[in-house]
């Protein structure tokens, strides 16, 4: 057994890879077929992580006839991958299996069980214009293609609420009023956003962004009028329900927990918070809050002098290799084209799988004590969000699992793995010392994996009827607490998504008892940089699946 294991820490990751690398062709070419086909039918998200690559001059279709299409294809997937479930494999090609698996059963929970495309007008808000921020998302220059593509998305925008019109037959009233509320903030968005790109544009270009954009607008105002008049008598009801809950922890994101198990891991990891955080205040009573940045040039400043400090920690600490060519976590001011759309999505560009390499872009507001809770935290200290979001973050976790050496593990898996590891990160951070001489951000730490526990109580209170979307503001504002229209935006996002808030804390949870099995197992042979470089590598496959082949490779199952 020692044997086998000095073995893995010689090879690494790379004997991991190499081992998944002999991969099971029918289940392969399944997998490239099915994310080609979801490159053109996964639904835009204001959510960073789930954003994909997407066919040239792709827009986005969910008319009645695209819907029928999608489920005639996921059935067919879906024979397909049951026609392989008897076939020999060994544990690498098993994960790939169930990974396919996994991959399928999200869709089926999005068409089946959340229903978006049925129940949440503001849905279609996000198909019609999320597309267009994702266009503009990545930093200046902004090409001729580019503003092309923002011009074929406005005039797609008509067609995807005139789809809108006709699916949603099972509207929920908090809904509708999310709609409404996005709805308000159209026309000014995007005339703002053309007004933004005009220095950008030629003559004629200018003239197809004006008009596209009024057109867009146009048929934004008609589709809030049809929600406006169908309004009264909705179900107020946003819960998708106890049995479609369990379908989503069992079958999409792999998780062993019950939703009774998921509150109680809660309610615990946020006592805890609560505990390490009023230590923390207390042991730095008398110290100064952390100053807000002074201006906007200064807090991205600030920003990227911090993502070299964290990349150099990284290194002189031993926790991850930082290969050379993974790109920089940097900070810019908004565009003004971009500015008045912010609002659509999150404001981080994390690059993509053809951008490997590419320098990622954070887009930060001017500094101000009246911005919400993360932008806030950015301005007193940034290193947090780079931790989160940058390196060892997001952006580093998905820069090294686009280049794994099996293609299948290659694209983005929407689980809790990608959170949970990023939340993992601030607090391995902190342990291993990154705030050591900053008592106020490491509060700033505390805090935020308070809020990260605090929503798994509300996901699962939303997701089982238990709580309203207002109670659920209510509870974050307090609990947490934040400002209002942040506690807001999250429950909407919450109740409208459901099993994505428990992703950071029962993510982090289960990453932290997959790595203290690992060392009891391997006793004093375990590395911790090696573990690391495992779990980065392959951080989009469920972290119940790594353990398996993790243990497998070691020869400790």
């Amino acid at each position: 057994m020692l044997r086998a294991i000095m073995a893995f820490i010689v090879g690494g990751a790379a004997m991991l890879a190499t081992a998944s690398a002999a991969n099971e062709p029918a289940v392969q070419d399944l997998g490239a077929e099915f994310w080609a086909w979801r490159a053109t039918t996964q639904p835009a998200t204001s959510d960073d992580i789930p954003r994909i690559e997407r066919p040239d001059r792709w827009v986005p279709d969910w008319s009645p006839a695209a819907v029928e299409r999608q489920k005639e294809a996921l059935r067919q997937f879906e024979a397909r991958w049951q026609r392989l479930a008897d076939e020999p494999r060994n544990v690498s090609q098993s994960v790939d299996y169930r990974l396919v698996g996994s991959a399928l059963a999200r869709v089926r929970w999005e068409l089946d069980h959340v229903a978006a495309w049925r129940r949440q007008p503001h849905f279609y808000v996000a198909q019609a214009f999320t597309p267009v921020f994702e266009t503009l998302l990545p930093p200046p220059p902004v090409e001729s293609a580019r503003i092309e593509q923002v011009v074929r998305l406005l005039d797609n925008a008509p067609s995807v609420f005139a789809a809108g019109q006709q699916n949603l037959d099972d509207m929920r009233g908090p809904f509708v009023d999310a709609a409404l509320s996005q709805l308000d903030q159209v026309p000014a968005s995007l005339r703002g956003m053309v007004a933004g790109l005009d220095p950008h544009a030629t003559p004629a270009q200018r003239s197809a962004l004006a008009a596209s954009a009024e057109r867009a607008i146009a048929s934004a105002e008609q589709f809030a009028r049809f929600l406006e008049n169908n309004r009264a008598g909705l179900p107020d009801s946003t819960a998708v329900g106890a049995d479609s809950y369990r379908f989503f922890l069992n079958e999409v994101a792999l998780y062993p927990y019950s939703p009774a198990d998921l509150l109680v891991m809660g309610r615990q990891e946020w006592a805890r918070s609560v505990l390490f955080e009023e230590l923390e205040r207390n042991r730095n009573a008398g110290v100064s809050e952390l100053p807000i940045g002074r201006s906007i040039d200064a807090v991205t400043a600030q920003l990227d002098a911090d993502e070299l400090e964290v990349r150099k920690f990284l290194r002189e600490r031993g926790l991850l290799t930082v290969p050379d060519w993974a790109g920089h976590y940097n900070a810019q001011p908004f565009p003004d084209y971009l500015a008045p759309i912010g609002w659509l999505g999150r404001t981080f560009d994390l690059t993509s799988q053809s951008r490997v390499g590419q320098d990622a872009t954070v887009y930060l507001p001017d500094p101000s004590p009246d911005l919400g809770y993360f932008n806030l935290s950015i301005t007193r200290d940034p290193k947090p969000i780079i931790v989160h979001e940058g390196v060892p973050g997001h952006f580093f976790q998905l820069a090294l699992g686009w280049k794994h050496p099996n293609p299948l593990r290659r694209h983005y898996y929407d689980s809790g793995a990608n959170e949970g590891t990023g939340f993992y990160a601030e607090e391995m951070m902190l342990q291993a010392g990154l705030w050591s001489d900053a008592p106020k951000s490491r509060e700033i730490i505390y805090n935020f994996a308070r809020a990260r526990a605090l929503r798994v109580e509300v996901d699962v209170k939303l997701a089982m009827g238990e709580f309203t979307i207002a109670e659920a503001a209510d509870y974050l504002e307090a609990m947490v607490p934040m400002d209002r229209p942040t506690a807001e935006h999250e429950a909407v996002f919450f109740a409208a998504a459901p099993g994505q808030a428990i992703s950071y804390q029962i993510g982090k949870m289960q990453t932290a008892e997959f790595l203290a099995e690992a060392r009891v197992r391997e006793g004093d042979a375990f590395d911790l940089k090696r573990f690391h470089d495992f779990l980065w590598l392959n951080g989009n496959v469920p972290i119940a699946l790594q353990k398996e082949e993790y243990f497998a490779t070691t020869g400790e199952d």
